[in-house]
């Protein structure tokens, strides 16, 4: 059927999903460096769409989450889902979204990767948590999908 998804590249089909690329940790999304507080608001405007309880995908970019989110694969956040601890997260901390895992501590909340060459990112409360990933997939593998959710 022409102009399914299927017959179109997987690019625009992730497009047709409001995927919004999040780049590393202190980097923009064209490498440039770290984001400043007024591309903050930039930041804010292209994801007020996403704001509602509807679900989204984000492809994962640099290596913070390896081994268990490699670049390049799609995750799908619930902005609604119940954040903890030990949840993968979607944040908004130090003026630029971040992908972390949502970890316990005496003093409150961190922002832990994967790979221990990141650093960790305290936090106070849950009010920069946006989101729980409940899914990733490898683009171009259909088998090849885990839920992070019951």
């Amino acid at each position: 059927m022409p102009g399914s998804a299927r017959d179109r590249p997987l690019h625009r089909v992730l497009e047709a999903h409001r995927v919004i690329p999040i780049a590393p940790a202190g980097e923009r999304r064209d490498g440039s460096g770290t984001a400043t507080a007024s591309e903050g608001a930039q930041v804010d405007e292209r994801t007020d769409a996403c704001a509602s309880g509807e679900s989204f995908a984000l492809m994962v970019l640099g290596d913070s989450m390896l081994p268990e989110f490699a670049e390049g694969e799609i995750i799908v956040v619930e902005p609604e889902g119940l954040a903890t601890d030990g949840s993968f997260v979607l944040a908004w901390s130090n003026d630029e979204w971040i992908f972390r895992q949502l970890v316990r501590v005496a003093q409150g909340w961190k922002l832990s990767p994967l790979n221990p060459r990141h650093p960790d990112i305290e936090l106070a409360d849950l009010s920069a948590v946006r989101g729980v990933i409940i899914q990733k997939s490898t683009p171009g593998r259909r088998r090849q999908s885990k839920r992070y959710v019951e």
